[in-house]
């Protein structure tokens, strides 16, 4: 898989976007928490943390200043015609968001199934059964389930998909509700999902994530049109 970006790395990177474009923890000229501190909470290397870091820099989300540490810069400032990321901050309705879910994550799926790594496939595997954890200790899973199609999304290896992650983490951070009502379906859904990845089925990975995200589209009463 030469030339595709670390996927610990890039999963980083992501994380760290939704702290700041989704969850809102960080706003523009916010110092980030210091290496180590941050290194810990989302459990990577400082080498890995710092190969995410330099991965915002080239996107336009953080810029480091020397001896002083890693400031959000503004979310609107382009750093090319490719970067995508201010969309994360774009205010829309529950059907735009499922919507573009259902636009996005079924190619998602589908071609990780046909790229992802070994390496890549545990990871995804590993967060579905965080998931499941979470839900039977009764904690709030959201996070993971963010981690878990977010994987999905790298595993994709293109460049474009990885780039749209913090939209998919905003969808499904309005969509926990639907996640709450609907525990078993989507319980039974990302292990599908899962198993078809793992098996190298495209096509039946896109089928799986479509309808798991129609399950959504269920439970919001919305019309599939």
């Amino acid at each position: 898989m030469n030339g595709f970006p670390s996927s610990l790395s890039e999963q980083a990177a992501s994380q760290i976007m939704d702290m700041i474009l989704v969850e809102r923890r960080f706003q523009t000229g916010d110092k980030l928490p210091n290496e180590l501190q941050l290194a810990q909470e989302l459990g990577i290397s400082r080498v890995t943390l710092r190969e995410a870091i330099r991965i915002l820099c080239t996107r336009g989300l953080v810029e480091i200043k020397r001896g002083r540490g890693t400031y959000v810069t503004a979310y609107e400032a382009p750093v090319s015609s490719a970067d995508l990321s201010p969309l994360g901050a774009v205010a829309a309705s529950h059907r735009d968001l499922l919507e573009i879910r259902m636009m996005v994550e079924p190619s998602a799926a589908y071609y990780a199934a046909l790229r992802a790594s070994q390496e890549e496939i545990r990871t995804i595997d590993d967060l579905r059964a965080k998931i499941e954890e979470q839900v039977a200790h009764g904690q709030n899973p959201l996070k993971t389930e963010q981690d878990f199609h977010n994987a999905i999304a790298l595993a994709s290896h293109n460049q474009f998909m990885t780039k749209l992650m913090p939209i998919i983490s905003k969808a499904i951070y309005t969509d926990i509700t639907y996640f709450e009502e609907s525990i078993t379906y989507s319980l039974q859904d990302h292990r599908e999902i899962v198993r078809f990845i793992q098996a190298g089925n495209a096509k039946a990975a896109r089928s799986s994530m479509e309808l798991h995200i129609f399950h959504a589209y269920q439970i919001s009463n919305l019309r599939v049109d």
